[in-house]
């Protein structure tokens, strides 16, 4: 079993910054790709951000310049850093991890979401 849990959600004001964590635990091997997404009332989930098990990153253009994803492979972690955040960015965001077990099972795992509400 592999669970993520997400923190760091929240109610903040437009302009101002939240930090996103989401710790992987369970019998793990081995995570690839890390990511975040996020669904907003009446849409679909869409992506965010994506770091490799390197480092490599990719934002979304919405994003990018705003927020950075990040990760710790020895605390299993990744992180998204939310500054300038505007109304837009409401929703529920939730972070995936491409784990290897250690029975060598791959499988995509997500978290149970975190809210973040961006509002005046």
């Amino acid at each position: 079993q592999v669970q993520l849990v997400e923190s760091g959600g929240g109610l903040v004001q437009p302009g101002e910054s939240l930090r996103l964590s989401c710790a992987a635990s369970g019998n793990i091997f081995r995570i690839d790709g890390m990511g975040w997404y996020r669904q907003a009332p009446g849409k679909q989930r869409e992506l965010v951000a994506t770091i490799t098990n390197g480092g490599t990153t990719n934002h979304v253009d919405s994003v990018r310049g705003r927020f950075t994803i990040s990760r710790d492979n020895a605390k299993n972690t990744v992180y998204l850093q939310m500054n300038s955040l505007k109304p837009e960015d409401t929703a529920v965001y939730y972070c995936n991890a491409l784990v290897t077990s250690s029975s060598l099972v791959r499988g995509s795992y997500w978290g149970q979401g975190t809210q973040v509400t961006v509002s005046s």
